[in-house]
């Protein structure tokens, strides 16, 4: 189904909701490489005015991802709660925005609505919200994790520190981080972004940083952000995984 909006007496069409969903992302290189972006601001702005006309039920009506060749997408409807979704699915991306940063969408509330609003839904208001706006209805939400310390306190910011380094040099890393550290950052996690896909390498980078973190006696943890596979296999190694 096309969406159509126009701006400045300039007509724009999109061919489905994945293309609008991404033309109306805010400019980032990936989509651009990806040919995904919008050619224009113009074209941008369009998108999120289409967007913002199209309903919750829509969405969840036409996965992006098609369901029944991709697990997760699966997973996700499978565990839709539809009864919560009833309350919501005749809003319209935008109304639904306006919903959020109200006063009725409280922390009960969102927590009620917790498995109506599927992945596609959250990306789609996102779309349409100032970095204000997401950090308003962020700090409505409390979600309190716990790995070798605890995240998500009421009055308490966590930050990660991501050391990572072109050629995966672990005294470059370890030098980064301790950077990090002294900037009284990275109690969230110390995360690396490893440049090569290897389990000999990620097993590396994950022994680095529990030394690093056991040595200094940090409460926080550790990630390389390998592929999920490559990660599972250095586990079965014995590196020390932590995210």
């Amino acid at each position: 189904m096309p969406y159509h909006a126009t701006i400045r007496h300039e007509s724009f069409t999109f061919a489905n909701l994945r293309e609008l969903l991404a033309k109306a992302n805010e400019e980032k290189s990936g989509d651009q490489l990806a040919s995904l972006a919008a050619t224009s601001a113009r074209e941008r702005v369009a998108a999120k005015w289409a967007l913002a006309d199209v309903t919750l039920g829509e969405i969840v009506a036409n996965p992006v991802v098609d369901p029944d060749r991709d697990d997760v997408s699966r997973l996700i409807l499978d565990t839709h709660d539809n009864a919560a979704f009833g309350e919501i699915q005749s809003l319209t991306v935008g109304e639904f925005r306006e919903f959020l940063l109200s006063e009725r969408a409280d922390a009960a509330t969102l927590q009620r609505l917790h498995w109506a609003i599927t992945p596609e839904i959250a990306a789609a208001v996102a779309k349409l919200m100032s970095n204000q706006d997401l950090v308003l209805v962020a700090a409505k939400i409390r979600n309190v994790t716990r790995c070798r310390n605890t995240l998500g306190e009421r009055g308490v910011l966590a930050i990660r520190v991501q050391p990572n380094h072109p050629s995966d040099d672990l005294r470059g890393i370890v030098l980064s981080a301790l950077d990090g550290l002294l900037f009284g950052c990275g109690d969230a996690v110390i995360g690396v972004n490893p440049a090569a896909e290897s389990v000999e390498g990620v097993a590396a980078i994950e022994h680095t940083l529990q030394r690093l973190i056991e040595t200094l006696g940090v409460p926080t943890q550790s990630c390389c952000l390998a592929h999920i596979t490559t990660q599972l296999a250095a586990l079965d190694r014995g590196a020390p995984i932590d995210l």
